[in-house]
């Protein structure tokens, strides 16, 4: 699927994975109303991309993302769209492929509720992360509130929002959002070997696993197991089933095709 030349974003695939990297870094990858609609496109078209099977989002220069685009010409306020942010950061956390992110620099409000929709976090060492909506006297507007004490627990997210502090990316590796921190020089290229981790099972297997994930947390006990179950049955009937069971009674690597 060709998709159309960005402003605000750098878009390219290599063996089944597609790479985003937010390309503002003049302004620290600040979230404009452009990288929304820009974002929204490629989350769109790469949903439907049966030759994409992982994403990986990052960022050009030293900042991961700083948020929204908060800069004030004269007397104007900045133009956020909160409903049209919320919308597309959803999008992200319901992509159907598993997403990666790798983290360089800071990331901060905006730049955190990217990571809180992303389901594997890579960060370099020396990454700081923050809500920092406080600082300002704002109020997270993307799902931070909703999704931050789900992903580290209320004690931490609670501290963080109302101090507006900004922690190591250790700190959330402890806390359980952030995977894992790795050398600077090494960031990319561990982001890449994962995604070709990811990018070599069943594209079927991964999108229903993250579904029971992510409804699992919303649903009551009796609910959720049996939803599990249901998909799981479900899934008996699909070939993505059929070669993981040949493969491994042959003792041989699964070839997965398709969705």
């Amino acid at each position: 699927m060709t998709l159309p030349a960005f402003e605000t974003l750098l878009v390219s695939d290599e063996d089944q994975v597609r790479w985003i990297t937010l390309n503002r870094p003049e302004v620290r990858n600040a979230i404009s109303p452009l990288m929304l609609s820009e974002l929204e496109t490629v989350l769109t078209a790469s949903a439907e991309d049966n030759a994409v099977r992982v994403l990986v989002l990052t960022g050009a220069g030293r900042a991961f993302c700083a948020g929204a685009d908060l800069a004030v010409e004269s007397d104007a306020l900045p133009d956020v769209d909160l409903a049209r942010s919320d919308a597309v950061f959803d999008l992200l956390e319901r992509q159907p492929q598993p997403v990666v992110a790798a983290v360089q620099g800071a990331a901060a409000a905006g730049g955190l509720e990217l990571l809180l929709c992303c389901d594997i976090v890579l960060a370099a060492t020396g990454v700081r992360i923050g809500d920092v909506h406080a600082n300002a006297g704002l109020l997270p507007g993307a799902g931070g509130s909703y999704r931050l004490p789900r992903r580290i627990g209320v004690n931490p997210a609670r501290w963080l929002m109302m101090t507006g502090e900004m922690a190591p990316a250790d700190d959330f590796r402890r806390w359980g959002l952030v995977h894992d921190v790795v050398p600077a020089a090494e960031l990319i290229p561990a982001a890449g070997r994962l995604a070709q981790q990811l990018a070599e099972k069943s594209p079927l297997g991964l999108r229903r696993m993250k579904e029971l994930l992510r409804d699992g947390l919303e649903q009551d006990r009796a609910t959720g197991l049996a939803h599990a179950l249901s998909v799981a049955q479900a899934h008996q009937k699909s070939a993505a089933y059929a070669e993981g069971v040949r493969a491994f009674a042959a003792r041989r690597a699964p070839r997965f095709t398709g969705r």
